[in-house]
């Protein structure tokens, strides 16, 4: 797929922590380019790295190498919206008041952020709890409420860590095709973490694979399946089960890397 504009480029990132036994490379020489409206996914095995680059990708962090670029159409809009794996709504919030949240920040007039809110509340399909308070909800009703706050602030970019990756496997299919849906909607440019080849393959564009500890780009894939997209019917095409052979046997060594190390 091309893109006639990047939202996001980086140049050379790398990002090292001191500790106290040395000097940790948790992420080295990343150079990539993420298309405006792109759905751009990263895989990798546990500790290559790829919360630390979304957490730079955030401004959370800070490059200890190399170059950030993020084109903004607006400064009107945030920059980005951070989706965690961690359910992170406000208990003391109704449904309505936490998706609404970030327009409150930026002080939208209370009418037009409800108005905006009860919108995507009704893409997720919460509007008969859009009253609801956080504890009378579900581990995945509370996650769809944090998608639909991050759809809601109208961010240039949003960052998924695992959104979904602490849901049962039910839930979790249902919350994809809902990200799907409300994406194929909005355009956003997203980078989405996962550890599942089959939630890269069903939401994304491209994907990058990391490799092992000190992380850096091992491959990107082009996810060339039709959109929009059925995950139903995605998943017993042959393509799929191509895509998904290829990208097992890239990732597959940096993971076997990952278990020599522990043993070792």
């Amino acid at each position: 797929m091309v893109y006639s504009d990047n939202s996001i480029i980086m140049n050379n990132i790398g990002k090292n922590f001191a500790t106290k036994t040395g000097l940790v490379i948790a992420v080295h020489d990343i150079s990539l380019a993420i298309g405006d409206g792109e759905f751009f996914s990263i895989l990798g095995p546990s500790g290559c790295g790829k919360t630390t680059l979304l957490r730079i990708l955030a401004g959370l962090e800070t490059a200890s190498q190399g170059e950030l670029i993020i084109n903004v159409s607006s400064q009107d809009r945030p920059v980005n919206s951070m989706v965690f794996q961690e359910q992170s709504v406000f208990p003391w919030m109704s449904v309505k008041d936490n998706v609404a949240y970030g327009l409150k920040l930026r002080g939208v007039p209370k009418q037009e952020r409800y108005e905006i809110a009860d919108r995507y509340i009704r893409m997720i399909g919460l509007s008969k709890f859009a009253n609801a308070y956080p504890h009378q909800l579900s581990g995945g009703m509370k996650q769809r409420v944090s998608v639909a706050r991050a759809f809601a602030n109208d961010p240039e970019i949003l960052l998924m860590d695992e959104p979904f990756g602490a849901l049962d496997e039910q839930t979790r299919l249902i919350l994809q095709q809902e990200l799907l849906r409300i994406w194929e909607l909005a355009q956003k440019t997203t980078v989405f973490i996962t550890h599942s080849i089959d939630e890269a393959l069903c939401l994304s564009d491209r994907i990058m694979i990391m490799t092992a500890h000190p992380g850096t780009v091992k491959a990107i894939i082009d996810v060339d399946l039709p959109r929009p997209r059925d995950l139903s019917a995605i998943r017993t095409s042959l393509h799929y089960n191509e895509l998904f052979q290829t990208i097992w046997l890239t990732l597959r060594e940096e993971v076997l890397k990952v278990k020599n190390q522990e043993l070792g």
